[in-house]
């Protein structure tokens, strides 16, 4: 007889009481874009309003995995697709306790969001396009990336020396040029709490 040795998973509470007690269901948000394009400020006004309406949620962005769980992976080819597939799979426990998942990377490639969406689940991933200019990006340049890349200091950046492809079919795309970002929040929500709310019927 072959051994398992996950045994731990048998012994687990399922997700489906973690979302009955927490009154929502687990779901990963996965926002995409440029560099500079507003995943962060996004995500982040994003979860403050879904904390107002009493949702419990994790952004996990570029900043708080390279910090961590990613900090031993470089730039290269392979160490970006393995700090998606990381993120993703910590994504994954997270939202199998019925967390509700932000996560703003620029995941440039098809192939890297579909490598996620398929450690995640189709029904549970969420892909949302933050659609902004690339002229917009450069002007914003928050951390001087841009800059640093035109002058030939950052090889490979996606946008200028390294493609961005755009989602084929996201679950919403999101127009983000307007400094005021509370309307674009209130598109988001229309789409996202339908996704996310609890309904007592569903374990009926």
């Amino acid at each position: 007889m072959e051994n398992h040795i996950y045994t731990t998973f048998e012994q687990i509470k399922d997700r489906s009481a973690k979302e009955v007690y927490l009154k929502q269901k687990g779901k990963v948000i996965w926002m995409t874009g440029l560099s500079g394009s507003g995943k962060t400020t996004l995500a982040s006004a994003l979860e403050k309003r879904l904390f107002e309406l009493n949702y419990f949620c994790q952004i996990l962005d570029g900043d708080n995995v390279r910090s961590g769980i990613n900090k031993n992976l470089r730039f290269t080819d392979a160490d970006r697709m393995e700090n998606i597939r990381r993120i993703a799979e910590v994504s994954k426990l997270f939202m199998n306790c019925g967390i509700i998942l932000i996560c703003a990377f620029i995941s440039p490639t098809n192939e890297m969001r579909n490598m996620a969406r398929e450690i995640i689940g189709e029904d549970d991933f969420l892909e949302v396009f933050i659609d902004t200019p690339l002229e917009v990006c450069e002007q914003r340049d928050p951390k001087g990336l841009y800059k640093k890349a035109r002058a030939g200091e950052i090889p490979n950046f996606t946008g200028i020396s390294a493609p961005f492809e755009v989602p084929a079919h996201p679950f919403m795309s999101v127009k983000n040029t307007n400094p005021e970002i509370n309307e674009t929040v209130r598109e988001m929500l229309k789409k996202i709490i339908p996704e996310v709310r609890w309904d007592p019927s569903d374990i009926l």
